[in-house]
């Protein structure tokens, strides 16, 4: 069912700021940013072999991250999996009483499935799927 990590993202206030640990002591390098109007984020993807963190930094103060950063403050948001089938795996998860934020897949941008998991159903953590489009 599960391919890899995808990603794992990171909430922070500053993206900047947060570049001194991630960047300039850690020593992972900056691959691009990008704002994403859905979501009300600007995201840095940091490369770590076959997977990504990802820093999301909210725009918005009425967004879920933005909530999220203001009620928990920085920290880790969620984990992300990428699977072959996310509809065989919502179906999977759904017949074992998971708590599912969305049942169906919702379709990104860039071509790619999405859905999380409630964290309710995973010991507290959000959960994504991701399927990405076929090349």
């Amino acid at each position: 069912m599960i391919k890899k990590v995808n990603h794992i993202a990171i909430v922070v206030a500053d993206l900047e700021e947060s570049m001194r640990f991630w960047v300039d002591a850690l020593g992972l390098e900056l691959a691009h940013t990008e704002h994403v109007e859905s979501q009300a984020v600007d995201v840095a993807f940091l490369p770590v072999g076959d997977s990504k963190i990802e820093l999301l930094k909210p725009t918005d103060n009425e967004s879920g991250v933005a909530r999220y950063l203001e009620k928990r403050g920085p920290g880790m948001h969620h984990l992300c999996f990428e699977v072959e089938d996310i509809v065989a795996a919502l179906a999977r998860l759904k017949a074992a009483n998971v708590q599912l934020i969305n049942e169906v897949p919702v379709m990104g941008s860039d071509g790619r499935k999405f859905a999380f998991i409630h964290p309710k159903s995973a010991n507290g953590v959000l959960v994504e799927l991701y399927e990405l489009k076929s090349v």
